[in-house]
C-alpha cells in the first residue's frame, strides 16, 4: 500500500489486533496512534505493541466504549488534532470514531448513522422508516414477553443483543420453551476480549426467523456516494447458534437478485445519512426481497476485505482508508475471479492432534491455511466467531470453484480433542 501518511496521522480508536499487524506491514513507521480503554490496555497488553509494531508510535488511553468525550481528550493529548484521518478498529469505537472525525473535520460515518448502525433496534427503526423490508421484531424485556413474541410468529423467533458483534449472545429459538434456558446467555451475553470491564448496556431484540439464504452487502462511501459495492454468500452453522463458518466473493446470485442486494444496501446508506467509509448490511433473501438481517458501519471482519481483494485484484482496505482522507479511489466494477474463506471449527475440549495441514495447502487454488489453536490448547464451543479455530484461504476462476476448494481444503484438516 502506497498511502502517503507522516508520524501519528492516523488515529485508530479500538485496537484489533490483526488489522494492527495488518498495518505494520503495509503502513509507513510510526503513523499510527491507538485510542483504547485504559482496562482492555492492562488487560490485553496494547501498550506493548507499541515496541513490537513499528507501525505504532503511540497508545493512548480513554474511555469511549461508553461515550467519548472529544473535547477532553484532544485537550489531554493535542498532538491528536495533526490527524488526517480516523479509523474505528472495532464495532464498540464506531461511535467514538464517527464522533472524532467530526470533532476534526475529517471524513467518517458521522455520529448520527454510527449511532444508529451500533444499536440493532434502532437500525430496525430506520431500515421500517426507509420501507426495506424487516423481519416482524419487538424489544422484549423478559423471557416472558419472549415466549409470547415467538408463540405470535409460529413458536420461532430470533433473540439478539442490540449492541454485540460476532453473533455474541444471538439464538435462533425453534420451540418457546427454549427461551428461559436462552435468555441469560442473551441478555447478559459474555464479555468479549475487547469490551472494557465498565460493561457495555444492551437490550434483546425478538425477531421472527426468516427462511432463506444469507448475503451481505460491502458498500464503499464517499461523502454520501456509494462508489463501489460487493455482495458476499455467507454460509452459517447449523443449529441455534448461527455463526458463520465461509464466506464467498462475489455472490453466485443472478445478476438481477445481486442488484436488488445492492440498491436495498444503497437505501439503508441514503437513510441513515451515512458519510464516508464501509457501510457493511447483511440480508436474507424472502420470496425475491432482501429483508435486513443488521448493519455495521465499519470494515467487516471474517477475513471479507481479503476476499474483496483477491476477487476484484484491487486493496480494498487502502482504498477504504484512502476515502478517509478525502480520496475517491476507482475500484473495478467487475470481479476478476473470485475467492472464499472456509472457518475451522473443533469440537470442544483440549487439542491432542492437529492432521492434514500439508494436504490441504495441496488444494488448487489456496492460497493461506491458518490455525488459531494447538496441541494442549483448549477449545470452547463455538457460539461467536471468536471461537473459531482457523481458517483456509482460496482463490479460484468463479465463486463455485472457489467455494468448493475452499471446502475441500477445510475437510482435510482434523483437530482431535479429549
Amino acid at each position: 500500500m502506497d498511502l502517503d501518511l507522516g508520524h501519528a496521522e492516523m488515529i485508530v480508536v479500538g485496537a484489533s489486533l490483526g488489522t494492527l499487524r495488518w498495518f505494520d506491514e503495509e503502513l509507513p513507521a510510526g503513523s499510527v496512534v491507538v485510542v483504547e480503554e485504559p482496562d482492555v490496555i492492562s488487560r490485553r497488553g496494547i501498550d506493548r505493541l507499541v515496541g513490537s509494531l513499528s507501525v505504532l508510535s503511540r497508545v493512548v488511553p480513554a474511555e469511549y466504549q461508553t461515550g467519548l468525550d472529544t473535547d477532553a481528550l484532544l485537550a489531554r493529548e493535542p498532538e491528536l488534532a495533526k490527524a488526517r484521518l480516523v479509523v474505528p478498529g472495532l464495532e464498540y469505537a464506531v461511535g467514538a470514531a464517527a464522533r472524532l472525525a467530526d470533532r476534526l473535520g475529517l471524513p467518517g460515518a458521522g455520529a448520527r448513522a454510527a449511532d444508529i448502525f451500533s444499536d440493532k433496534h434502532r437500525m430496525r427503526l430506520l431500515a421500517a422508516d426507509a420501507g426495506l423490508a424487516n423481519p416482524a421484531y419487538e424489544l422484549v424485556g423478559g423471557a416472558e414477553e419472549a415466549m409470547a413474541f415467538a408463540r405470535r410468529h409460529g413458536g420461532r423467533c430470533v433473540l439478539k443483543p442490540t449492541r454485540r458483534s460476532g453473533s455474541l449472545g444471538v439464538r435462533l429459538v425453534a420451540d418457546p420453551a427454549e427461551i428461559p434456558a436462552a435468555w441469560a446467555a442473551t441478555a447478559s451475553p459474555e464479555a468479549p476480549p475487547e469490551a472494557t470491564d465498565r460493561g457495555l448496556p444492551t437490550e434483546v431484540l425478538a425477531e421472527q426467523r426468516l427462511d432463506g439464504r444469507e448475503h451481505s452487502v460491502e458498500l464503499l462511501v464517499a461523502d454520501g456516494e456509494v462508489i463501489f459495492g460487493n455482495v458476499t454468500d455467507k454460509r452459517l452453522l447449523a443449529g441455534p447458534l448461527p455463526v458463520e463458518t465461509g464466506h464467498t466473493v462475489p455472490s453466485a446470485l443472478p445478476e438481477a437478485a445481486r442488484r436488488d442486494l445492492l440498491d436495498a444496501a444503497g437505501r439503508l446508506c441514503a437513510a441513515a445519512g451515512f458519510r464516508t467509509g464501509v457501510l457493511h448490511s447483511e440480508w436474507i433473501v424472502v420470496d425475491g426481497v432482501p429483508h435486513l438481517v443488521e448493519c455495521a458501519a465499519r470494515l467487516p471482519g471474517d477475513m471479507i476485505t481479503a476476499l474483496i481483494s483477491i476477487a476484484y485484484e484491487s486493496g480494498f482496505i487502502d482504498a477504504y482508508l484512502r476515502v478517509l482522507r478525502g480520496e475517491r479511489p476507482t475500484l473495478p466494477a467487475r470481479p476478476t475471479g473470485a475467492a472464499a474463506v472456509e472457518f475451522l471449527l473443533a469440537e470442544p475440549g483440549t487439542v491432542t492432534g492437529i492432521e492434514g495441514l500439508r494436504p490441504a495447502r495441496r488444494v488448487p487454488g489456496v492460497l493461506e491455511v491458518q490455525l488459531d489453536t494447538a496441541v494442549g490448547a483448549t477449545v470452547a464451543q463455538v457460539t461467536s466467531s471468536g471461537q473459531r479455530s482457523g481458517h483456509v484461504l482460496v482463490w479460484g476462476a468463479d465463486p463455485a470453484e472457489a467455494e468448493q476448494a475452499a471446502r475441500a481444503a477445510a475437510d482435510e484438516i482434523r483437530i482431535t480433542v479429549a
